[in-house]
């Protein structure tokens, strides 16, 4: 879950030197292969028998002992539990696990045993691996309202029934961020004395711990004393989740830290992580992305829908056929979901594989043309299987990039700019992962942006010397929604932006700003409006922008 506090950055010096001083840091990092045929795990070393899915050489596997690796998202169901469909939809972008957010009553209304039953049917309905969390843990020792995480174990506990016999199919996430940044060190003891409560109840599934500081870790705590806490699983059938946000802004923060665990064999995925920039920093997903695919390590993307923080939606609303860049970037990006995920073994039957891709879809058409949008509908493509979904792909210069995803025969692309000539074309997927051939292309001019449709209102909220923060008010004073816009001005005084929210903004050394939007300000209704905020540096002299433009189109000022 994004913190929504201030959170100091990781020092990929500090982390060295504490692995170093504790042994999980070496020269150079194992690969994946390597991992997997080193020295035998706790468990088995022990002699004790595998249930369900397990760990083996530092790696999660099944039962059967095939490697699984994590491609999912994580889905607030305690907070939308009639989102049910849910599971289908990510399921059908290719997902193979959903770590689901529950409560034990602590903070949230409590997820009941019947309510967690329908969950994992819910998950192995739609051939998903189920990771359950308790939520109401995130942050204790910092946030006054946080469970602990004995309370957590003891939810756990009260639902063996259910659990019982899930081993395949279920991994126990004991709770969500269950330490803030007070005192981290303090997460090591209680951490461990929960995982033997669950042993000593008779708990047998994979179980999962997530790091101190908020989940990231920053101070190296986890990383220092992963060892001792995972010796103290008799079973040794645990892994350890870091989330990866703006403590994360680097390539050689994230690589270090991967690989650190990697190579002291001991199980790790990226249990939560976001890629949009927030006032902390910019995560570099890419690298989190590329180095879990190299690594073969386990990533699952936060979250599906209905942050309060909507930067973080994958899809909006719920809605699969909306995704917002964040989504477009997990699910269809480089190594992304669609492009790396398997499905877990034990949803295949022991049957052969489906290795038969969908036909092409029909040619798409157009309709609903604006001046940043289109709707394109598409005849449906069959399967030997079933068709789960459909990408739509803009085509240019002989490449492609990725525009909508649909579970439908239809999907409106947004953030298109104003008289420009498009092509599309799209692509049917079935659950196997199987991609068709591309259909046959469509061509599609936008229209032009309505003149006089916007009024900005811009004012200085804040002023130090050498700074200031400031505040856009962009309103949609037309009669159609306006999505994908692109607002220009400039500074004449030489003022620079260094941070903001609600939009990216690019400026020239002249002074000239254009701004784009954030996933959730891209569509503006009519007569609606949207705030961006943002800090900038100034010279003495600090005069405001005096015009504004909107899709080139000027803005009345107010």
């Amino acid at each position: 879950m994004r913190p929504t506090r201030s959170t100091p950055r990781t020092l990929t010096g500090l982390l060295t030197v504490l692995a170093a001083l504790l042994g999980l840091a070496v020269t150079g990092a194992f690969t994946p292969a390597a991992a997997r045929t080193a020295v035998q795990s706790t468990a088995e070393s022990s002699g004790a028998q595998a249930t369900g899915l397990h760990i083996s050489n530092g790696r999660l596997v099944e039962g059967n002992g095939n490697d699984f690796v994590m491609r999912g998202v994580n889905h607030a169901h305690t907070w939308y539990a009639g989102e049910t469909q849910s599971w289908a939809d990510v399921k059908a972008l290719g997902a193979n696990t959903i770590r689901v957010v529950l409560s034990n009553g602590h903070r949230w209304t409590r997820n009941s045993a019947a309510d967690v039953t329908a969950v994992i049917e819910r998950c192995k309905a739609n051939r998903l691996i189920c990771v359950l969390e308790v939520h109401d843990t995130t942050g204790y020792g910092e946030e006054s309202a946080a469970a602990t995480l004995d309370q957590a174990a003891d939810y756990w506990i009260g639902l063996k029934d259910v659990l019982a016999g899930q081993e395949n199919y279920v991994i126990i996430n004991i709770g969500n961020e269950p330490w803030g940044n007070t005192d981290p060190a303090g997460w090591t003891a209680p951490t461990t004395a929960a995982v033997k409560k669950l042993r000593a109840a008779g708990l047998e599934h994979t179980i999962m711990v997530d790091a101190p500081n908020w989940g990231q870790d920053w101070q190296g705590v986890m990383r220092a004393n992963a060892r001792t806490v995972y010796e103290a699983d008799p079973t040794g059938n645990l892994i350890f989740s870091i989330h990866m946000y703006s403590v994360f802004d680097t390539a050689q923060e994230i690589t270090d830290y991967l690989n650190a665990f990697v190579t002291a064999k001991l199980p790790l995925l990226i249990g939560e992580f976001g890629g949009p920039a927030d006032q902390w920093g910019d995560p570099d997903e890419d690298t989190m992305m590329a180095e879990a695919e190299r690594l073969d390590l386990g990533y699952l993307a936060w979250s599906w829908s209905g942050n309060t923080d909507p930067i973080l939606d994958l899809a909006t609303d719920f809605d699969p056929a909306r995704l917002s860049s964040w989504g477009q970037r997990i699910f269809h990006g480089a190594n992304g979901i669609a492009q790396t995920s398997k499905e877990a073994t034990i949803f295949g039957g022991g049957g052969p594989a489906d290795t038969q891709p969908p036909t092409a879809p029909g040619t798409p058409t157009a309709s609903a043309v604006t001046a940043t949008s289109v709707t394109l509908t598409w005849p449906a493509a069959t399967d030997n299987v079933g068709v789960t979904g459909y990408d739509v792909v803009r085509v240019a210069s002989g490449s492609e990039t990725a525009a909508a995803a649909s579970t439908t025969t239809s999907a409106t692309v947004t953030g298109l700019t104003a008289n420009t000539a498009y092509t599309f074309a799209v692509y049917a997927k079935d659950a196997a992962g199987n991609r068709s051939t591309r259909s046959a292309t469509v061509n599609v001019t936008t229209g032009s942006t309505p003149a006089g449709s916007c009024a900005v209102g811009y004012r200085v909220t804040g002023d130090w010397p050498g700074g200031f923060q400031g505040e856009i008010v962009l309103r949609n004073t037309g009669t159609a929604a306006l999505s994908g816009w692109r607002l220009g001005f400039s500074f004449a005084d030489g003022q620079t932006i260094s941070n903001m929210w609600g939009g990216t903004p690019t400026q020239t050394t002249g002074g000239a700003v254009t701004v784009t939007p954030a996933s959730y300000t891209s569509t503006i209704a009519a007569g609606g409006s949207v705030t961006l905020g943002f800090i900038a540096a100034k010279g003495a002299t600090n005069t405001a922008p005096t015009a504004f433009t909107l899709n080139g189109s000027a803005c009345t000022v107010s």
